[in-house]
């Protein structure tokens, strides 16, 4: 019998799970994300779920982490300061792809040496000038991108090994996060991965720290995202590789808690709506590599498209007539969970509110500084407005002019200050449908909010009541075509997927309109459902697309789950080419090798391959380990022949983690 442990670290909530046996949750529990040391959600987390199973910490066979750390730090352009080796390219070539905006004003060194298609060197690396610009730097970690790495990567290890000398410091190589061509977009994987080393090393530290305090002293392993296990040290190693961490958890808990071969698995969390697509029970992999924000990389990973609703999306009320709901995207913290933390002050501000005579612009929403953060860089309206914050606030007591609200915007988006405001989750307090923290302070903000007169010069709602079930009609409604944007762009259809998700027919069948024409649609496969607050909306959703919605028990902590049951897989890959009649060239690690027959070159790559991927299998903890080989060969017919061009080797090494006994 074996106990292990699931933990995943969400924007609002950590989650923790206990799994037996590979079968059976024994217990579960969540803790608020605590933004500026995750580590103490974590431990918060876990000391709970210890505690409702009633079992002891050195029970744990193994642990296993899926987290939005890598995913948020890229869209929130954090992250340590990094130096870029840029090996045998054109300088202009740093704007295509995003990588000068990557950089940001990190230093680069374009230098002489690269190799050609065919894997022979064009010039020599120039290490006396990488000698005198490495020891100049003050940085992180470096990248390094040469041209043509994939088939002969010489020039890339070269550079790391001086690197590595010269500063002690952490070097990622193109080569090794990516075997396919393009240099440009390699480097700027490269960059991402060497930006988030720092950041990925304090969390696995301090998370394995928290856990071995905790008295769990068993493997840790983390979700990659294509929702394969890696261990803690490969992690920390290659961080990039951890980017949708948290979606990828969610697809491997579905399948693991419905058993579902084909769905649409939809996962609310707390500011976005992650959907994708399970085939064959296996999550679709984006073809193109991972999107993250602004950047395209050439990371594996599922692929999933993200929407900005969630349960603490912003309500904004539109200037209309009817002043129309809107949600999102940015992510406010809703006023029930204000209340639970700061009680009576945020009721009897609120309170007030209601009372007054004239709705204020601002009523109903709060501020509060977030502690010990990064205060350098600061305009002197933003450091005023800074320090105008004492403690919590209401909005309209600290905002005196327009100019601050765009002040205060910057000072959100740096993370040094958050508001509080009227969200969904609010609504469904106020409903009933939750009840985890504050409804009376969450009741009398939507009071607040339906006092405000519309266009048409009445009030928003007649009370906070009726603009809940508003609230959560626009969350259903949002939902719904999320999905059907999602489906038509699975379906590859032609048109934009926004504007079919939209189009007036779609909207008749869905409410099988019947007059001279019939029209009838419906949600051909079903939608699973995950997340804390998905049981409020989500029948809905799917009455409104005609079809039919799983809501597993446990889904409140599916990415939880998918955490720790998942397998463990290595994928290798290589290339085979032909650069003259009857010879064929295998493109190695440890340099070009030719052979007189294709089927002899592939072999040796396969095996070459074979044994990589074992090794990294069994690195990262994996036993039973099965092997896969696949080989994509292009050909062309000349002369009435076929005639080789490439070959695309592929191994794949998959194992169940290994578990303490």
């Amino acid at each position: 019998m074996s106990v292990v442990l699931g933990v995943d670290t969400g924007g609002t909530y950590t989650d923790a799970v206990l799994i037996r046996d590979e079968a059976q949750v024994i217990a579960k529990a969540k803790a608020l994300t605590t933004r500026g040391d995750l580590a103490l959600g974590i431990g918060a987390a876990v000391t709970a779920v210890l505690a409702q199973a009633g079992i002891a910490a050195a029970e744990i066979a193994m642990a296993s982490l899926s987290t939005t750390l890598a995913t948020n730090a890229l869209v929130e352009g954090q992250g340590g300061r990094v130096g870029l080796v840029y090996i045998g390219f054109s300088e202009r070539d740093l704007e295509t792809h995003g990588l000068s905006e990557a950089l940001g004003g990190d230093p680069v060194l374009v230098l002489a040496g690269g190799h050609s298609h065919a894997g022979g060197a064009v010039v020599a690396l120039d290490l006396a000038a990488l000698e005198v610009w490495a020891r100049a730097q003050e940085v992180s970690a470096f990248a390094v991108a040469a041209q043509f790495a994939t088939r002969n990567p010489e020039h890339e290890l070269e550079a790391r090994e001086l690197l590595r000398r010269i500063t002690g410091r952490p070097v990622s190589c193109s080569h090794e996060l990516s075997a396919r061509l393009g240099g440009p977009k390699r480097a700027l994987t490269a960059v991402l991965n060497a930006r988030l080393i720092g950041l990925t090393h304090r969390l696995i530290a301090r998370a394995e720290e928290t856990l071995h305090g905790l008295g769990v002293h068993a493997p840790m392993m983390v979700v990659r995202g294509d929702g394969a296990l890696i261990s803690a040290a490969q992690a920390q190693e290659r961080p990039i590789e951890t980017i949708l961490s948290g979606p990828a958890a969610s697809l491997v808990g579905a399948r693991w808690l419905t058993g579902a071969s084909d769905a649409l698995v939809s996962d609310i969390g707390g500011t976005t709506t992650d959907i994708a697509l399970l085939r064959g029970g296996v999550p679709a992999i984006d073809p193109g590599g991972a999107q993250v924000g602004r950047f395209r990389t050439m990371v594996e990973a599922v692929a999933m498209r993200t929407h900005g609703l969630g349960g603490d999306s912003e309500v904004h009320v539109g200037e209309g007539l009817d002043g129309a709901l809107s949600l999102g995207p940015r992510r406010v913290v809703p006023v029930a969970l204000i209340g639970f933390e700061h009680g009576d002050v945020v009721r009897q501000e609120l309170e007030r509110q209601v009372r007054s005579a004239v709705p204020g612009d601002h009523d109903g929403r709060f501020v509060r500084r977030v502690a010990g953060q990064d205060v350098a860089g600061l305009s002197a309206r933003e450091a005023g407005l800074l320090e105008r914050i004492d403690g919590l606030m209401p909005l309209g007591a600290v905002l005196r002019t327009r100019l601050e609200g765009q002040a205060l915007q910057r000072l959100v988006g740096r993370g040094l200050v958050q508001v509080a405001g009227v969200t969904p989750t609010d609504a469904v307090h106020v409903l009933g449908q939750q009840s985890d923290w504050d409804a009376e302070a969450a009741r009398l903000a939507l009071e607040v909010l339906a006092r405000r007169r519309v266009g048409s010069g009445e009030r928003l709602a007649t009370d906070a009541k009726a603009l809940a079930g508003r609230i959560v009609d626009a969350v259903t409604r949002t939902t719904a075509r999320a999905l059907l944007e999602t489906a038509f762009a699975e379906e590859g259809w032609d048109l934009p997927s926004v504007d079919l998700a939209r189009h007036p027919l779609l909207e008749a069948g869905l409410r099988r309109q019947s007059g001279i024409l019939a029209f009838e649609t419906r949600m051909a496969l079903p939608v699973v459902g995950l997340g804390a607050s998905a049981g409020c909306y989500y029948p809905a959703v799917g009455r409104m697309l005609n079809g039919t919605v799983d809501l597993p028990a446990h889904g409140d902590v599916a990415n939880a789950i998918g955490a720790v049951v998942g397998q463990v897989t290595m994928r290798r890959s290589g290339i085979v080419t032909a650069p003259a009649e009857g010879r064929f060239r295998v493109h190695l690690t440890t340099g070009p090798q030719d052979f007189g027959a294709s089927e002899d070159a592939m072999a040796c790559l396969e095996n070459a391959l074979g044994s990589e991927a074992r090794a990294a299998a069994e690195a990262a903890g994996a036993v039973d380990i099965a092997l896969k080989l696949r080989r994509d060969v292009k050909v062309v017919e000349a002369e009435a022949r076929e005639v080789f061009l490439e070959a695309v080797v592929t191994a794949e090494a998959s194992g169940r983690p290994r578990i303490a006994v």
